[in-house]
């Protein structure tokens, strides 16, 4: 028999199918790209590396399928509503299901299987939960779950005797001693999210998130930039991103578009490039320039030359003196 595996680059899903193509089963991988991944906060690829690590040790095809555009439309309103921040993850199941039934018909499989563990996860992970997803998506008694088969009832798999239910797993709850001890047995060692995450769930960055959502600027390009820096919403529209270190001072200079502005110290002064993103005017120059400012090292004084770049235009020099911190903090994200 042939099934879709679900492959995250995660712990869960590496042992699920480890333990079906133990089996005798012939796996193709699934993993769908989505920039709201925890393991690499930087790109919009997400968990693809550590899926095509999975996949190319376990030797299987891996088909990867980009999800960002609709998960942005799901994440604006989704049908099953947030977890406790901004994260949507029964919506995001669903489509995530729905892509793996797509693979199904294009590989003439016959069912999927995933990491998932009952009870792991409070909100996609629960019971009623997984046969709402399985029913949405069109899988219902079609997704096998090796790690906790014998605590769920039979699959079709399970009782047309594709997979062996007594070789499949009891795994239940959100302890992972036993997940450990099997990846131990296994060999595996090198795994970057023991159980996958989500950016989705991560207060600040759903902060951040809110805020570009109430001023009508949730895109791509606006959720990669939510990934970097300190945020700052100077007015409806305008947006002071400050970098926290080289890297990321780097990455924001090569993320100004058209119509966005750049902060940065002059001379041996050390501190960030901020990018401002949004239509300015002098006030908002200069008070971009105070925040650049207070994120310098002064080493005492009480100003900094800091240069200004608009889109397009000629890079000027303004002296001023940092941003005291009952300014900056109601302006922070």
């Amino acid at each position: 028999m042939k099934a879709i595996a679900l492959i995250s680059g995660g712990l869960d899903s590496t042992l699920a199918a480890r333990l079906t193509k133990d089996l005798g089963v012939e796996l193709v991988a699934l993993n769908t790209l989505s920039p709201f991944c925890l393991c690499n906060r930087r790109s919009s690829s997400g968990c693809a590396h550590g899926a095509g690590k999975v996949a190319k040790e376990l030797g299987l095809k891996l088909i990867s399928v980009n999800v960002s555009d609709e998960f942005i439309e799901i994440v604006k309103k989704p049908k099953y509503g947030y977890g406790s921040n901004m994260n949507p993850c029964i919506d995001c199941r669903i489509l995530l299901f729905k892509k793996a039934r797509a693979a199904m018909e294009e590989e003439g499989a016959s069912f999927v299987i995933t990491g998932e563990v009952l009870g792991q996860r409070p909100m996609s992970q629960k019971l009623h939960t997984m046969r709402l997803i399985e029913k949405e998506s069109g899988l219902t008694g079609l997704v096998v779950r090796p790690l906790s088969a014998q605590v769920l009832e039979p699959t079709l798999p399970e009782e047309n005797g594709w997979v062996p239910r007594d070789r499949l797993l009891a795994i239940n709850g959100r302890g992972r001693k036993e997940q450990f001890a099997l990846a131990h047995k296994f060999g595996i060692r090198d795994y970057p999210c023991p159980s996958g995450g989500c950016l989705l769930t991560d207060p600040e960055f759903s902060r951040r998130l809110k805020d570009i959502m109430l001023n009508g600027e949730l895109n791509l390009r606006e959720v990669m930039l939510l990934k970097l820096g300190r945020h700052f919403r100077l007015g409806k529209g305008v947006k002071l991103v400050v970098g926290r270190n080289e890297a990321e001072n780097g990455l924001l200079e090569s993320s100004a578009g058209m119509t966005d502005s750049l902060f940065y110290p002059g001379g041996d002064l050390a501190g960030p490039t901020s990018l401002l993103r949004g239509d300015c005017n002098p006030e908002l120059i200069e008070l971009s320039s105070r925040i650049t400012a207070y994120y310098c090292d002064l080493n005492g004084q009480k100003s900094a030359n800091i240069y200004y770049r608009p889109a397009g235009g000629q890079e000027s020099c303004l002296s001023v003196s940092p941003s005291d911190t009952g300014t900056l903090k109601p302006l922070r994200i």
